[in-house]
């Protein structure tokens, strides 16, 4: 009997905690409760800037938790909550007690870092890539240095190396991010300016694939049939958009990355031109 009465005090006890968690959890995290709206609002087919409308939330950040928590069709609303307290003792354990956590280069706000890393991960998310994938060409493409180590990335993110591995690997096999040995013989990973045109190019090259494809089935339909003309249409549609990305790719690598040779005396290093303007209408 005892026992039960004690049962039911620490459940209460312990509900009453996570009721006071859920009314003020710091940093304007979400509650468990928006959570399950969130997951309500996905069941029901509302678009992310519903459910942040509804919860009086940016919609960035209900992107970012339903992309880093399974996406649209697999997000689950509990899951993601011990997934997020998950997360934060991971970060409370990543700096010992009594250190502190290292200071950021140029006096940048490090919590504000974190955020950015986030919100850039899941944009890569959405475009298709994977999340381990994400997270390392995020911590390249905002490290000062444009390469990172293994090690570096392993501490930088506290995953395994076996990770780091499987994703620098997919991403070098994508030609997004390449690897040289720094004057230590150590293998850095490095991504650069290139890597925006050498995908729009590898994007180009699937275009081109997708129209060969679509009119190879036009001649297996038949030229003149309806299906057939729907494949030439989509043809020439891809066709269009592959020389057009090709074209605007080579143009854009040639005014933004051509190098300009310093006047001796100027303090100003070479670097990219300035993008040109452009008008919207």
């Amino acid at each position: 009997m005892l026992r039960c009465i004690g049962c039911g005090v620490n459940a209460k006890l312990a509900a009453s905690r996570n009721r006071e968690r859920e009314i003020a959890m710091p940093g304007g995290r979400l509650t468990q409760q928006e959570r399950q709206q969130i997951a309500l609002g996905l069941a029901d087919g509302l678009a992310y800037a519903e459910i942040a409308r509804r919860l009086d939330r940016p919609t960035s950040t209900i992107t970012r938790e339903v992309m880093r928590n399974g996406g649209p069709t697999a997000y689950r609303a509990d899951l993601a909550h011990r997934a997020t307290e998950r997360r934060a003792h991971r970060r409370r354990q990543a700096v010992p007690r009594g250190q502190q956590v290292p200071a950021q280069a140029h006096g940048r706000d490090a919590e504000a870092v974190r955020e950015y890393e986030e919100t850039f991960t899941t944009l890569l998310m959405q475009q298709g890539l994977p999340k381990m994938m994400s997270r390392v060409l995020t911590c390249l493409f905002t490290a000062d240095a444009g390469s990172l180590t293994a090690s570096e990335l392993v501490g930088h993110l506290q995953v395994s190396p076996a990770s780091i591995s499987k994703a620098t690997t997919f991403l070098e096999s994508q030609g997004l991010i390449r690897r040289e040995r720094d004057e230590r013989r150590r293998e850095r990973y490095v991504v650069d300016d290139d890597v925006w045109y050498q995908s729009m190019i590898a994007s180009a090259r699937s275009h081109a694939q997708l129209a060969a494809t679509a009119r190879q089935g036009v001649r297996v339909l038949g030229p003149h049939t309806p299906a057939a003309i729907r494949l030439e249409n989509i043809a020439r549609f891809v066709d269009f958009v592959g020389e057009s990305i090709i074209r605007a790719a080579e143009q854009a690598r040639e005014i933004l990355y051509t190098k300009t040779d310093a006047t001796p005396g100027d303090s100003t290093a070479p670097g990219p031109a300035a993008p040109p303007i452009i008008n919207p209408d």
